[in-house]
């Protein structure tokens, strides 16, 4: 039995976390295409960071559930090896950008809130992605890549904020919707 169960724990740990959930991430990028709209409304930067982040509560929200949801779908446990892989690599680089946020706001610095977003969000993609399928960890790659620019290119903020937490969503969430099961 000892035996048996040692080989059930390393066949585990060695998965990968299917339970991303593509049709989840199609709805977070309409989220976020609706917060850069209603962002760019804003006078100033309080209303804007607002917006902003009642849609990453509202998109960490439909991801847990969606990741929930499909786990369940397919009868994988959601804190599986791989799914506890993904979210330890996933939650320190999201933390992060949460601490950076609320330090680089009160120090009337949130110009650059955009690209470390986009950069940490796409660290966090990238690392609990690497328990995941392959296209997950090029997603988070994509989101670094747009995090960069937008570091180097800050009068482009809204428009990468756009790109990366809406289209990028999209069109991964698509695939992932159709190539791993919703």
């Amino acid at each position: 039995m000892d035996n048996l169960r040692y080989i059930r724990q390393t066949m585990e740990r060695a998965g990968s976390f299917t339970a991303v959930p593509g049709k989840g991430g199609v709805l977070m990028g309409i989220i976020a295409l609706a917060a850069a709209q209603a962002s760019a409304r804003q006078a100033g930067p309080s209303g804007w960071l607002a917006v902003w982040t009642v849609a990453a509560v509202v998109a960490m929200a439909i991801g847990i559930g969606g990741a929930a949801m499909k786990s369940q779908r397919f009868q994988v446990p959601l804190f599986s090896g791989p799914g506890r892989k993904f979210i330890a690599g996933f939650t320190p680089a999201v933390i992060a950008g949460a601490i950076m946020t609320v330090v680089l706001y009160r120090a009337g610095v949130s110009g650059f809130l955009p690209g470390i977003w986009l950069l940490l969000y796409g660290a966090a993609v990238l690392s609990g992605g690497s328990a995941s399928v392959r296209v997950v960890p090029m997603m988070g790659a994509c989101f670094m890549f747009l995090g960069t620019v937008a570091l180097l290119l800050p009068g482009w903020n809204d428009v990468l904020l756009a790109a990366g937490f809406g289209a990028l969503h999209v069109i991964f969430g698509t695939v992932i919707a159709v190539k791993y099961g919703g």
